[in-house]
């Protein structure tokens, strides 16, 4: 592959993320949950299912200890997650998805279908599901971090 190709792959990927990002986003304010960001979807992401310290959310997203605890004192204060003792480490705390945050994440999976249904109308069903496991070969599930 040439390197003008490349460079024309990582920009194709770059913009569809970054458009699939603020879909996902719009999608969920249009569902009523105000004052989230970009940022939130991918901290929700690490906080689903069983919770994250905020050291675990703060490698996940790829910031400091301290960034990673502004946020969380965010989305305490909006209602979104909630701190309780961690069950093995009496040090640390676990930082868990309300009910609220919950209901989020789920308008999240609805905006995402959405956004993925454009995109079987543009290219099909059948390259769509072929892109997301070549995808996923190239880009196995780990964290998912925003990009700055």
């Amino acid at each position: 592959m040439q390197n003008s190709e490349a460079l024309a792959l990582s920009a194709a990927l770059l913009a569809a993320a970054g458009d699939l990002t603020q879909r996902i986003n719009d999608g969920v304010v249009a569902r009523g949950f105000s004052g989230v960001r970009p940022m939130h979807g991918f901290a929700f992401a690490r906080l689903a299912p069983d919770g994250a310290t905020v050291t675990e959310l703060a490698a996940h997203l790829g910031v400091t200890k301290q960034a990673a605890s502004q946020l969380v004192d965010e989305l305490v204060r909006k209602g979104y997650v909630e701190r309780r003792p961690h069950p093995v480490d009496a040090r640390a705390r676990l930082v868990v998805l309300t009910e609220q945050g919950w209901a989020c994440t789920r308008a999240a999976e609805e905006a995402a279908a959405e956004a993925v249904r454009a995109w079987v109308d543009v290219i099909g069903e059948g390259e769509v599901r072929g892109l997301r496991d070549r995808l996923t070969r190239l880009a196995p599930y780990g964290p998912l971090r925003p990009s700055w």
